[in-house]
């Protein structure tokens, strides 16, 4: 399974986002959003490329807050997947990130605007960054395999 995983989106609207992004995130099975959505208008314009699963981060409006939790663990072809969106300062975001979940095989997160894609104490820590900078998909087979993607706008 491929996921497109984006965060930080930022936007009054879904109309706003790169046709590049929205290209790519059409061929994938999911759609992964760690936060920072804004509006539903981003999500419902998501949902008719693919599939989503969300979580809302500290810039999103109520509306959003009462469709997507804070944390959600999802399982994709039998890894769970932690989400969530981070908060405080830019700096140790991936150790707390790390510590608010406890069994799970990858965290995906948002929140500092940086992409970060590594494997810490055998947990793959994966932060697409910014949508209007980049965006990652994450491979799911026997192995959990993260991919960002830069410059595309």
């Amino acid at each position: 399974m491929i996921m497109g995983v984006i965060s930080d989106t930022h936007v009054r609207s879904f109309d706003e986002l790169p046709q590049n992004l929205l290209t790519a995130l059409a061929k994938t099975d999911l759609i992964i959003h760690a936060g920072d959505i804004t509006t539903m208008d981003v999500i419902k314009g998501l949902e008719r490329l693919a599939p989503v699963k969300g979580v809302y981060g500290n810039m999103d409006l109520p509306e959003v807050k009462v469709v997507f939790p804070h944390k959600q663990i999802i399982e994709v072809e039998g890894k769970k997947i932690g989400i969530m969106h981070g908060n405080g300062g830019p700096w140790m975001i991936e150790e707390r990130v790390r510590q608010s979940f406890g069994n799970v095989d990858a965290i995906v997160f948002g929140h500092s605007h940086e992409a970060f894609n590594n494997v810490v104490k055998g947990i793959l820590l994966f932060n697409p960054g910014r949508a209007s900078r980049s965006y990652g998909l994450l491979e799911v087979g026997g192995k959990i395999k993260g991919k960002i993607i830069e410059g595309y706008y």
